[in-house]
């Protein structure tokens, strides 16, 4: 059966489709990020309170992913997909009305809820439909598309609020949504490689087991969770610094430092495909050094160079999350879907639990125990990208052997 691949026809439609899955996706789950100062003054709770905003949506979609992966089985991907996107544009214009902040964690749950269906499907989609000649690109463009997402939510967000408020703030990113959720169904191509599978909970179980029993793909699963869990921890209380003395941001410009984001979008392309060269393995040790570099210039008391850091941690962060995604694709020769799931599973876990832990760092210790924080998440990193490289090359030797 043909795959989508660069050349052919169909190849930029479908990537155009995932780039608006990825950017509909995660500008909505990071909506609330760079509003968590607003809600700490408007709901009087503290920074660890308001990163629940975020925190329960990313736990939700953790949790729910692999339900969703499941029923992409007997569904197929694309529906899946599709309705998660349109209910989550829904969901976000109905958390604009929220009384209480309550009610605005709730509704931020079901959001998680409703978003499960995409990212973990999508990487799947591209496994099961992509060439993989063009697997790395593919999958970098993907990535992209999460990263414009999530800088266009943080930026498009801020700014409304501080032309509006926080509430017309997400009744139009929720409408904009909507609209782009459109496209993504129309232009998407349906799958060619989807095979149906009886769906039974023993069945799943058995499957996660074993990846999970896999300690080169379960160490791919937690640099996910290492990466995520620095990376959210960075932007959930950077704008916290910054909106205090000496810099005293507002909260526009605040959201407008997101457009470093650009620089992951560039990362995850351009990594992406050098990973189908020099491996995956050097490349994640490369970007995780770029990552270390970054969070030690924020450190730095220079508003310029703190910003720069922040760019130079992206970037980082960008590329080694596209080449590890990529990787547990390679990697799970078997159930793609649940794979890809539980790599989604632990990395929004690690935004979840870390995100939320890291509020006890800036309460107790400012921006010295939040930098600290993250810089012994990036040593565990690469401790465990260093395991999974050496024991692909002991299953590459056991394979040569069989042969």
């Amino acid at each position: 059966m043909t795959y989508i691949e660069h050349g052919k026809e169909g190849y930029w439609r479908a990537n155009l489709a995932l780039f608006l899955g990825g950017f509909v996706t995660f500008s909505l789950l990071y909506t609330t990020q760079p509003l968590m100062p607003v809600f700490s003054k408007a709901f009087h709770i503290s920074p660890a309170a308001a990163s629940l905003s975020l925190s329960l949506s990313t736990g939700a979609l953790a949790v729910f992913m692999l339900i969703a992966a499941a029923l992409s089985d007997t569904l197929g991907r694309k529906k899946i997909m599709v309705f998660s996107m349109f209910a989550a544009s829904l969901i976000t214009i109905l958390t604009a009305f929220s009384l209480n902040f309550t009610d605005l964690l709730i509704l931020r749950a079901v959001l998680g809820i409703m978003l499960a269906g995409v990212p973990s499907l999508a990487m799947t989609y591209v496994s099961e439909e992509f060439h993989p000649r063009s697997l790395g690109t593919a999958m970098g463009l993907y990535v992209s598309g999460n990263s414009i997402g999530g800088m266009y939510g943080r930026i498009a967000v801020g700014g409304f609020t501080d032309l509006f408020s926080w509430h017309i703030a997400l009744v139009i990113m929720g409408g904009i949504s909507f609209i782009l959720s459109f496209f993504f169904w129309k232009g998407l191509p349906e799958s060619r490689h989807f095979e149906v599978k009886k769906v039974t909970l023993r069945r799943t179980l058995t499957t996660l087991g074993g990846h999970l029993k896999n300690s080169g793909l379960l160490s791919i699963f937690f640099i996910a969770f290492t990466i995520m869990g620095g990376f959210v921890t960075l932007f959930n209380y950077i704008g916290y610094l910054l909106s205090e003395e000496p810099y005293s941001l507002s909260q526009g410009v605040i959201g407008s430092l997101f457009i470093v984001y650009l620089t992951g979008t560039f990362s995850s392309a351009w990594l992406g495909k050098r990973a189908d060269v020099k491996g995956h393995s050097y490349i994640i040790k490369l970007s995780l050094a770029i990552m270390l570099l970054g969070v030690v210039l924020t450190i730095v008391p220079s508003l310029i160079i703190k910003i720069v850091g922040i760019a130079v941690f992206t970037f980082g962060f960008f590329g080694a999350h596209s080449v590890a995604s990529s990787w547990v694709g390679e990697r799970a020769r078997h159930n793609k879907a649940q794979a890809s799931s539980l790599y989604l599973l632990f990395y929004y876990l690690g935004s979840s639990l870390v995100g939320s832990f890291g509020g006890f760092f800036w309460s107790h210790m400012g921006w010295g125990g939040v930098s600290g924080l993250i810089i012994g998440l990036i040593i565990i990193a690469f401790g465990l990208t260093y395991f999974s490289a050496s024991r692909e090359k002991n299953e590459f030797r056991m394979e040569k052997d069989i042969v």
